[in-house]
C-alpha cells in the first residue's frame, strides 16, 4: 500500500464507515492492502478489494459493477 494511504488512515477515523479498496495497475494488485486497512481501521467495515489490471483498464465497467454487487454496494 502506498505510504500516502497510511498517512490518510492516520489522519481520519473511519469508524462506522465502509471502506471498499480498489486499484488499477499492471502489476501486483492489492497485495496485502485489505488486511492493512483492516488493521488501521478496526472499527470500519472493509470489503473485499478490486484490482483492475492493465488488460481490463480500457473497459472496467463490468468488473466494477460485478464487484459492487458482490460487496453489497451495487444497484
Amino acid at each position: 500500500m502506498p505510504m500516502i494511504l497510511y498517512t490518510f488512515f492516520d489522519s481520519y477515523d473511519l469508524s462506522g464507515k465502509t471502506v471498499a479498496p480498489f486499484c488499477t495497475s499492471g502489476g501486483s494488485g492489492l497485495s496485502d492492502t485489505v488486511n492493512a486497512i483492516k488493521e488501521l481501521e478496526p472499527n470500519a467495515a472493509v470489503t473485499d478489494g478490486l484490482h483492475i489490471g492493465s488488460g481490463a483498464s480500457s473497459s472496467p465497467d463490468r468488473a466494477v459493477s460485478e464487484w459492487l454487487a458482490e460487496i453489497g454496494l451495487g444497484k
